[in-house]
């Protein structure tokens, strides 16, 4: 029976996973789809061999302490791809790891379809050449990214990005009103610390703190933090307990919720594309730790981190990394964006990053060449 691999290791990239994987279902029932990935994937009919709650790390230094995890998870992979010898693996984000686990998947004459690609845009151009030698094709969501890569010898198919597609708020926003608490006249603000437990354990605290200031200055205003679902409420309960004000924690429905807010205090990461395509205003902000950050600041060569930004190519939404992202700072600038000028300006640009995403259909054009990778190397074999 044909089976696909997946390898995501995160939440956004099992966000992807899960809807990649229904879409091969529905072209081919008989698939057996497994590996690593969340609850979407599960969702979505895969099988969960390696959960992303026990592998999800960020930044350079982080990585390190965790070596030790991620070569045992490398190894049990590898020896399931000898066990079930699947026709094709697919990576998705995660890059660190999924780069190791492409080599194994070569030398062992598997297919390797990179799906959300290393940034080799906004780092070293050497990360590209690198994934050309090692993977069967690039499926690339940005046309930059696509040019980077074919730059750098590897075999690229533009797909467009899949958010576009899985970004679809309901008509009727009135349920989730309600359930945030949004009262018509009143500023609703968002709470997005991230979907890893680092990220909570780095962010939140500054974020409740800006949301104390804010609330002097606006005292109607409502907050609300949807939670992820790779994080327990118990986990952000534990941070609520020393904030003096009444913040919502809700699950589900997360792009309804954006769409009825108005402003977002946000991690950087796939999320603020996600608000932003609910024409949701971020602060995007972020702190690692300070090693990880003098590499970053040496190695990047981009001017800005947040998504929103770099789609457009200017910095259409304020940012605040590292020593910048203080509470004082991050309520000035969440403040700032709440004024209706600055408001309507934000999601006026929001609306022109939508255009830059492609026309839709990108999780179809993945799943087709999947299919069409896996047959046709496995007819050549």
């Amino acid at each position: 029976m044909p089976g696909i691999m997946i390898s995501a290791g995160e939440a956004s990239g099992d966000l992807h996973a899960g809807a990649l994987t229904a879409e091969l279902l529905r072209l081919n029932s008989q698939l057996q789809i497994y590996g690593m990935g969340g609850d979407n994937l599960r969702a979505a009919g895969g099988e969960v061999i390696y959960d992303i709650k026990e592998h999800g790390v960020m930044g350079l230094v982080e990585i390190i302490c965790k070596l030790p995890a991620l070569f045992r998870l490398k190894a049990d992979m590898s020896k399931l791809m000898d066990e079930r010898k699947p026709d094709c693996l697919v990576i998705i984000d995660y890059p660190g790891f999924n780069k190791r686990l492409a080599q194994v998947a070569r030398a062992k004459g598997i297919p390797v379809i990179s799906f959300i690609s290393p940034s080799a845009w906004a780092w070293r151009k050497g990360r590209a050449k690198t994934m050309a030698k090692i993977v069967t094709v690039i499926a690339a969501i940005f046309p930059f990214e696509r040019d980077v890569y074919l730059q750098a010898g590897a075999k690229v198919e533009y797909v467009g990005h899949p958010l576009v597609d899985i970004v679809k708020p309901s008509a009727d926003l009135t349920p989730a009103k309600l359930k945030a608490g949004k009262v018509d006249g009143q500023p609703l603000v968002l709470i997005l610390p991230g979907s890893r437990k680092q990220e909570i354990e780095k962010m939140l605290p500054v974020m409740l703190q800006a949301c104390e200031i804010i609330r002097q200055q606006l005292p109607q205003v409502t907050f609300c933090l949807p939670q992820a679902n790779t994080i327990s409420r118990e986990l952000l309960e534990q941070y609520l307990m020393g904030f003096s004000g009444q913040i919502n924690i809700i699950s589900g429905n997360n792009y309804d919720i954006m769409s009825v807010a108005d402003v977002a205090i946000a991690t950087s990461g796939t999320v603020t594309l996600e608000a932003g395509l609910c024409k949701l205003p971020c602060v995007i902000v972020y702190k690692t730790a300070p090693l990880t950050a003098f590499i970053a600041r040496r190695l990047l060569n981009i001017p800005d981190v947040g998504l929103p930004n770099i789609v457009m190519g200017e910095r259409i939404l304020p940012e605040l990394l590292q020593e910048q992202a203080t509470p004082t700072r991050i309520a000035q600038e969440t403040l700032h964006l709440l004024q209706g000028e600055n408001l309507q300006q934000a999601k006026y640009n929001l609306e022109r990053m939508r255009d830059k995403l492609g026309s839709g259909g990108a999780i179809n054009k993945v799943a087709q060449l999947v299919l069409r990778i896996s047959k046709n190397e496995k007819r050549s074999t």
